[in-house]
């Protein structure tokens, strides 16, 4: 890809891109029916978008994910987030 389409991503987002694909990488192999790691994730991505997230919030996309047994969906937790 075009290093200028990335550019372009971190100016609208304020987002580093090495954040993002180091992320994408750890989460190839995560167990994502473990709370501890679904937690982890959720605050990883919290603070890279600027976005603190409360407790009561993150233990609803916990057990959206690790309970409820859905696919980790991260459109379904950013619209989770925004809702606050």
């Amino acid at each position: 890809m075009d290093n200028n389409f990335f550019k372009n991503i971190e100016k609208k987002t304020g987002v580093n891109m090495k954040d993002v694909f180091d992320l994408a990488n750890s989460l190839q192999n995560a167990n994502f029916k473990d709370e501890k790691t679904v937690r982890g994730v959720i605050r990883r991505v919290s603070q890279m978008a600027n976005k603190p997230v409360n407790k009561e919030m993150e233990d609803k996309i916990v057990e959206s994910i690790v309970k409820d047994g859905k696919q980790l969906d991260f459109g379904q937790i950013s619209k989770m987030i925004n809702k606050k």
